[in-house]
């Protein structure tokens, strides 16, 4: 028999993918085979399931705590912001075109065909299904194009949960706001409500939680209050919290210290996720040519439009200062859009970008760029040999994983360190690009890369044997066990059993 629940909130940031992560942990914890469904994502940040397929990464982290391998099926309409009206529309993980908002909700009835039959997937092979919002439900002028909220567990009939951040403030009024507002079947599938992200004495909460169960039992509504969960800090990858990792202060004692150039477009952010971690590291992110000339690295990041950012790099002045840097001895990293960049040009033949046919790039690479129709979407596994070439991954003999997003063929006069015909990764000197995401994933890399950096600064390399992997694991059951001393779990299984 098959269970589910969903997860809402009385808005966004409130909590929902981490708490959807964390229940996706204790169901599998438990001995049950789940799943989780978002299914609509927004995001620049994405990933590249098994069969090639593009997907939100929030779900891929609720894939890893349930201990299940990421699909596309998942996640199966995914939005990639081009501006604020504008988003490329991928659909069961492949690219369909690009819409205005109008035109989105215009085909509202297909995408729900898309949801309830990627969702039926889920039904036919896991035991538990965890379903995330998006958002609030109480959009009350979107409810009838609704594919993500109470019109996705509309359309499967499911139980749902909602989610308010008392943090910050008005989460009573939240929380009862968001219930008024909606229409009466809507209502009654709200059987419990969470309140997230609390600091201080719970007892001072209390009277507020009594009078807020009182109103909905007045309301003739059978809401049960299901917990409270504290504040903790948690390294688990969110979805679209950029905004943390920019304001998160810098260890200025780190013997490495590494600038990423934060662009307009910045995608997959999370390929950096694992830097932070080391001890000998620090990361930050740039906004201003002035605030750079301190690092050992410069990271030039993915890009969901790769000719707008290098164009705004000139015009900000941070393009001089890394090709100023860069000659001085800076080690510069390209990933994706900022592998394109390291080159001579980018071309744009089809306007796929926008009406700029082709831009000049760092010339670091005797490369070039053309933006191709067709967007290369794949998992690799990539030999990379550098025994004693000089660059600064040299002496690393092995193999890294990771996944390619990308819209740009990238050719040229380089040596290429990896097996095949086109580039995918290049090291040359003090410099090295590539197109594989998630490459700081790869435990043995970076510490061979940032021993290099080391060498390259007089210090001792290190062999602290960190595993990014391993580390993900442990805060994936740190959150479990913050969920079920926290939340009433016999509740929330009897909610799953009988809706109730």
């Amino acid at each position: 028999m098959h269970r589910k629940i969903m997860i809402q909130g009385t808005g966004s940031s409130v909590g929902k993918s981490i708490i959807v992560a964390g229940l996706c942990r204790i169901f599998a914890q438990d001995g049950f085979r789940v799943s989780p469904f978002k299914s609509q994502n927004m995001a620049l940040n994405s990933y590249v399931d098994i069969e090639g397929l593009e997907m939100g990464r929030a779900q891929v982290v609720q894939a890893e705590a349930a201990m299940e391998i990421p699909r596309a099926f998942m996640n199966p309409i995914l939005l990639k912001p081009n501006s604020d009206n504008n988003s490329q529309i991928i659909i069961e993980g492949k690219p369909v075109k690009n819409m205005d908002a109008k035109s989105y909700f215009a085909n509202s009835s297909f995408l729900k065909e898309i949801a309830k039959k990627n969702y039926e997937i889920i039904e036919r092979n896991f035991e538990v299904g965890v379903l995330e919002g998006g958002g609030s439900p109480a959009e009350i002028n979107l409810r009838e194009y609704d594919c993500v909220n109470m019109g996705m567990a509309e359309l499967i009939d499911a139980p749902v949960i909602l989610v308010g951040n008392i943090e910050t403030g008005g989460v009573f009024a939240a929380i009862y706001g968001t219930i008024a507002l909606l229409d009466e079947k809507d209502k009654k599938r709200i059987k419990g409500f969470v309140i997230n992200k609390f600091r201080g004495d719970i007892e001072l909460l209390k009277p507020g939680i009594e009078m807020l169960e009182s109103k909905l039992k007045e309301d003739g509504l059978d809401i049960e209050f299901l917990g409270v969960l504290p504040y903790e800090k948690l390294d688990i990858e969110e979805e679209d919290v950029l905004a943390k990792k920019i304001n998160t202060s810098v260890n200025k004692e780190a013997d490495i210290k590494i600038s990423i150039i934060r662009t307009d477009k910045m995608s997959n952010y999370t390929d950096f996720d694992a830097l932070s971690h080391y001890p000998d590291v620090s990361v930050n992110y740039i906004f201003k040519a002035s605030d750079l000339g301190e690092e050992d690295i410069i990271i030039l990041p993915g890009s969901k439009s790769t000719i707008a950012d290098l164009k705004k790099l000139k015009e900000n002045g941070i393009f001089d200062k890394v090709k100023e840097l860069y000659s001085k001895g800076a080690t510069v990293v390209g990933i994706c859009g900022g592998f394109q960049m390291l080159g001579k040009e980018i071309q744009d033949p089809y306007k796929i970008e926008g009406d700029l046919e082709k831009i000049e790039g760092f010339s670091f690479l005797d490369t070039y760029t053309t933006m191709e129709k067709l967007k290369c979407t794949q998992q690799v596994f990539k030999s990379i040999e550098c025994s004693v070439d000089g660059t600064i991954i040299e002496n690393f003999n092995g193999i890294v994983k990771g996944y390619e997003i990308h819209q740009g063929i990238t050719h040229g006069s380089e040596k290429n360190v990896t097996e095949g015909t086109e580039y995918v990764f290049i090291a040359k000197e003090n410099i090295f690009g590539t197109y594989i995401h998630g490459i700081f994933d790869n435990e043995k890399f970076t510490r061979n890369f940032l021993n290099n950096v080391r060498i390259k600064k007089g210090l001792k390399p290190l062999d602290d044997k960190f595993s990014f992997s391993r580390f993900k694991e442990a805060e994936y059951n740190k959150l479990a066990t913050l969920i079920r001393k926290n939340l009433d779990m016999s509740k929330i299984y009897k909610i799953m059993q009988h809706g109730k």
